[in-house]
């Protein structure tokens, strides 16, 4: 039954191709997904030769093509707005979201395969079809969720490491700890001490990084039960998949709470190379710095209020709605204390985005989630009616390009329904789930030979004298 509807899917998804040449190569690859090989190495082995010439013949054929101009706002505003970074497993189109190597979430959800019927897609579906551009079949997630319980073991000197921090240490501060402590194992680092010949750096980078996506849920539940549960730790359950067994190893062996960590693994992966975390990555990485080293600086990026945190954020400013002004608060108080909370210098926030220009579809399949699961609970109908109260208060003010819900705007109510409320923790989570999206792409970078990032900057005075010549 999965087959034939994947099959009906895909042939919609090939008929929009021809309508949307955008999307054309992106379908190209879903459609040669006919190989029942189980093993996810050798698939890549296969691609990788194919996608080197076709970089080959893009930089030969289109190297000098410009891609647009770059203005001084551009300079100072973030780089926003300014295209400059390869990266192949997603693209965020202003309009309609994420797309996951030409899917978008619903497509997603209803292709890839998922622990029940008609369950939340499994991340490491989402994980194969990063690397290789196709759906997988069931039998090649399972594979997959196998593999990764085999790689998933975790030396004790990284429970060391963490425990000689502080208890009340941040637990981003824990998680990245832990993930420098695991560097010590690292494949590719050895490999390059050694003298490995750069066509097959891809290689170990490939070994490191699924060990990485492995291990992390195992160091971020240490973390969390060290903190919040007394270091009481609950090992690995063997049966269950990758989001299950984090949510397992959490405590949480609710089957629902089970499949809200599937679709928060799989919509937190990725969200193109632009975003701080993403970048970080890719940059370090650059440098020829392991996967280990990269994601540690990326989770140091998510760390940021601006970035990951922001996820943390919005709980707590939900809870301080229902503490000043209760559960059942009316649109009209709850628009008063929005514009209080502008007021004061503050953001509302769960609201507005450095690239979407709509609703966040992260955003909308959590609201769905909660409508299936949840429908009643007292947190949910609040966000319902900051969706109805804030954007237009949001347009209003004029200030603001997207006034619409992010992802952050829903994810924590869901978590805190379920029993997860320590809301300092939730980037820990976003971090396990962009490790994903990270790593696929860092084993592209190595393949593809990409080369280190090294852009140009300038001093104001620069600018200044730019922009008078120009003016003349």
């Amino acid at each position: 039954m999965v087959f034939y509807r994947s099959v009906s899917l895909l042939s919609k998804l090939r008929s929009r191709a021809v309508q949307q040449p955008g999307l054309r190569n992106s379908v190209r690859w879903l459609q040669v997904q006919t190989s029942s090989d189980i093993d996810l190495h050798s698939q890549l082995k296969e691609l990788i030769p194919e996608q080197q010439e076709r970089l080959k013949k893009l930089k030969s054929e289109h190297g000098k093509v410009q891609l647009g101009n770059i203005t001084v706002d551009m300079v100072l505003g973030g780089m926003r707005g300014m295209t400059g970074l390869l990266w192949e497993t997603s693209l965020l189109d202003p309009e309609e979201g994420i797309r996951f190597r030409g899917l978008s979430i619903p497509e997603c959800q209803k292709l890839l395969p998922a622990a029940k019927p008609d369950g939340e897609p499994l991340p490491e579906g989402l994980l194969w079809l990063l690397l290789t551009g196709k759906v997988p079949t069931k039998e090649q997630v399972d594979a997959l969720s196998k593999e990764l319980r085999n790689r998933a073991t975790v030396p004790d000197h990284v429970y060391k490491t963490i425990d000689a921090l502080p208890v009340t240490a941040h637990p981003m501060t824990q998680f990245a700890t832990g993930v420098m402590a695991l560097q010590v194992q690292s494949e590719f680092q050895k490999a390059y001490e050694k003298g490995i010949h750069k066509s097959k750096y891809w290689e170990p980078t490939y070994e490191d990084s699924l060990s990485l996506i492995a291990q992390l849920p195992i160091v971020a539940s240490y973390v969390y039960r060290r903190i919040y549960k007394n270091g009481q730790v609950i090992p690995m359950d063997h049966s269950l998949d990758y989001g299950g067994n984090f949510a397992q190893m959490l405590g949480f062996d609710n089957p629902s709470m089970q499949e809200l960590m599937r679709l928060y693994v799989t919509i937190h992966s990725d969200h193109e190379g632009g975003n701080v975390s993403a970048h970080t990555g890719h940059l370090v990485a650059s440098a020829l710095s392991d996967p280990y080293l990269s994601f540690a600086a990326a989770l140091n990026g998510l760390a940021g209020p601006l970035h990951g945190l922001a996820n943390q954020e919005v709980l707590l400013w939900i809870k301080s709605v229902v503490e000043e002004c209760g559960e059942n608060v009316s649109k009209e108080h709850l628009k008063d204390y929005v514009w209080k909370t502008l007021n004061s210098g503050k953001v509302v926030p769960g609201f507005g985005h450095g690239v979407l220009r709509k609703t966040d579809p992260r955003y909308t399949c959590q609201r769905e989630f909660a409508l299936k699961h949840l429908p009643d609970d007292p947190l949910f109908k609040l966000v319902s009616n900051l969706y109805q109260v804030v954007p237009p208060i949001l347009l209003e003010l004029g200030k603001v390009k997207n006034p619409w819900p992010n992802v952050d705007a829903h994810s924590g109510v869901l978590l805190n329904h379920y029993g997860l409320t320590e809301a300092r923790y939730y980037t820990v989570l976003f971090g396990v789930s962009r490790a994903i999206g990270i790593c696929a792409q860092l084993i592209w970078d190595r393949a593809l030979g990409l080369p280190l990032e090294r852009p140009k900057s300038v001093t104001m005075e620069w600018l200044e004298n730019y922009c008078k010549k120009a003016a003349t």
